[in-house]
């Protein structure tokens, strides 16, 4: 149902091309989907936050999810620039930003588990295949390369997610590890490979 009202435009945000909502990098100059782009706020007292929830009040400082990318706005102090004062930033603000983003996809893997949405192990990987309720294919990225291979060979063309650990995979779903791990499809499935995909290009591994 369409809104009988259209909306106001928010200040500070770039205009959207078809159904993609655009965001401007702060380092390239060129407007990108949100979903691989990286809020920033300045907050109270100066302090740069990274606002990956996008739900922090203030003036958005937009920028593209990649490493070399933050480390030249860093260098050419264009987040002071962007929000037109002074800023505080971390010192480990790369490390720091890299450990939000796997905290928050392995967030959107603990909520399907919780929701009965998720599988572990290669036998029931491999059964929820055959059942068409795969959504994403989880596999741990310091796994046997034999097995992830196979796994993924059965898949097809199912969006695969590998950048996590085995720990990391386990940890999320109350275990000690996981290799092979199962999302049902649907919205959190969707999340989790937009989260993925942007922790991917940041780490220079490509979407």
């Amino acid at each position: 149902m369409k809104n009988r009202h259209p909306r106001k435009k928010r200040a500070g945000k770039a205009p959207k091309k078809g159904d993609i909502s655009l965001r401007k990098c702060i380092v390239s100059g060129q407007a990108r989907p949100r979903d691989e782009m990286i809020r920033f706020v300045a907050g109270p007292l100066g302090e740069l936050v990274p606002d990956l929830d996008e739900s922090l009040p203030g003036r958005g400082i937009w920028l593209s999810a990649a490493r070399d990318m933050l480390n030249t706005a860093l260098d050419k102090d264009l987040f002071a620039r962007a929000a037109r004062r002074k800023v505080k930033i971390p010192a480990d603000l790369a490390d720091m930003l890299e450990g939000l983003m796997v905290r928050r996809g392995l967030n959107y893997l603990g909520l399907a588990r919780r929701a009965g949405g998720v599988v572990a192990g290669y036998e029931k990987t491999v059964a929820w295949l055959g059942e068409g309720k795969a959504g994403v294919l989880l596999q741990a990225l310091d796994g046997a390369p034999g097995g992830r291979e196979k796994v993924r060979a059965l898949a097809g063309n199912l969006p695969t997610v590998d950048v996590f650990t085995a720990r990391e995979l386990g940890h999320a779903l109350g275990r000690d590890n996981a290799v092979h791990v199962m999302v049902a499809g649907g919205p959190l499935a969707e999340s989790l490979i937009r989260e993925a995909g942007r922790l991917m290009a940041f780490r220079g591994q490509g979407r």
